[in-house]
């Protein structure tokens, strides 16, 4: 079948670049807010003149955050990476829910929350009608309105607009299913929201894109765009897309075009440095996990709840770390410093081979690929918003990738230490 999203989307490259500062606010809707901007609602509620305060892009407020929300600071280790957690599990439902990312574990919770009336309310993400990854903000009251959102969608979206209609309906009990800047600004405006409960489900969240240029990518990528009904990054180094009749199609990661797609990632996504959703009560992703399990990091007391709430329908195995994320650092950080072309095609394929038996996985391809996100953001940050470092930059960085100090020195000619 002919799929709306592809059909109706004229494609004339990227609106956005790496090496273009993206700056969203230049949109109509979006003028008069921060240059660095992740579209996440709140400027669109009555909390606007919190924004300043608030949001994570005009000034991180992490650590003090994390004192409030944890009563300590990270611990030196998988906590300067993975953001403060008390246990992390891997774990999948033993009964997936057909159409779910993964295996439907944040669906599941969320749905259960409402069905047991431990909440009156969920924040998510649906899909806008006639399309499968386009989000649609929605304020879901039943079990079956949070099933029906069930999926991936990768994209900008303003969730916290729906804050407004949380307090004018009454709303004391809440859920919020958000990314890592959704969540942050949630966790700095929580006083101000009235809420007797509030449950804060985070989903790790890496270079979102608009909504178009989602559909440009997956057009570049697939050899049938128009079929694909999930798809997802993986811990085997291959992007998986799932089609209408069932069949997985895998590309390797080293295989992107990305001449062709140096552009689509927003500067706010560029700028980003809580991949794995530190305030939240509970995250739910799949990176540090091995390949098909869902990776669980469990960070209060109510996350704990949370996930005891899941835990009869579960099924667990031990969480796995192998190879050595530090090998290839310093050849990561040469890259990033001068990106080199795209390799023959029979080398890529025998990198990709050599990636899949001996390159990190588990918790070790966890923390290698959150320390190169967090090298590739402070590189572009330097590069295209220096002043803008000391405000948005969390201390924890530095610290998480002190290690390779001296490699950096090496490929960048400067101290990775923070500017003043």
């Amino acid at each position: 079948m002919s799929h709306p999203d592809l059909t109706d989307i004229e494609f004339t490259g990227p609106a956005k670049g790496l090496r273009q500062t993206t700056l969203l606010s230049q949109d109509e809707r979006l003028s008069q807010r921060p240059k660095l901007c992740s579209d996440c609602g709140l400027c669109d509620s009555r909390l606007k003149p919190e924004m300043a305060k608030a949001c994570p892009f005009v000034r991180q407020h992490i650590p003090e955050l994390e004192q409030k929300l944890y009563h300590r600071e990270r611990t030196a280790g998988d906590e300067l990476r993975f953001g403060v957690f008390q246990q992390m599990h891997a774990a999948r439902l033993r009964q997936p829910v057909a159409g779910a990312q993964w295996s439907g574990m944040v669906t599941t919770l969320a749905a259960r929350l409402l069905e047991q009336g431990a909440v009156e309310a969920v924040i998510t993400a649906a899909a806008a009608p006639g399309t499968r990854f386009a989000p649609q903000p929605i304020l879901a009251r039943t079990p079956e309105e949070v099933r029906a959102s069930a999926g991936n969608k990768p994209c900008l979206s303003p969730n916290l607009s729906l804050l407004d209609q949380v307090r004018d309906s009454g709303v004391r009990r809440l859920a919020l299913i958000g990314t890592g800047c959704q969540v942050q600004i949630v966790r700095a405006v929580q006083e101000q929201l009235g809420l007797e409960r509030l449950d804060v489900i985070g989903i790790p969240c890496s270079d979102n894109v608009t909504y178009p240029d989602l559909l440009m990518f997956l057009r570049l990528i697939s050899r049938s765009p128009d079929t694909i009904v999930h798809y997802e990054f993986m811990p085997d180094y291959r992007l998986w897309m799932r089609h209408e009749d069932g069949h997985d199609e895998k590309v390797n990661f080293i295989d992107f075009p990305m001449d062709q797609l140096d552009g689509i990632f927003p500067a706010a996504c560029l700028s980003c440095f809580d991949y794995a959703n530190s305030l939240a009560d509970i995250t739910i992703g799949y990176m540090g996990a091995r390949l098909g399990w869902q990776w669980v990091l469990v960070r209060t007391e109510r996350g704990q709840e949370l996930f005891d709430q899941l835990a009869p329908d579960l099924e667990t195995t031990a969480l796995i770390s192998g190879g050595d994320r530090r090998r290839g650092m310093p050849r990561y950080l040469q890259m990033l410093a001068k990106p080199p072309g795209k390799p023959p095609r029979l080398i890529r394929q025998l990198i990709a081979t050599l990636q899949r038996q001996r390159g990190p996985r588990g918790l070790e391809f966890a923390r290698a690929v959150i320390e190169m996100k967090l090298f590739r953001n402070l590189h572009y940050v330097r590069t295209h918003f220096p002043r803008y470092e000391p405000r948005i930059v969390p201390p924890h960085v530095y610290q998480a990738l002190g290690d390779y100090a001296a490699d950096y020195q090496a490929c960048f000619g400067r101290d990775l230490t923070p500017t003043k």
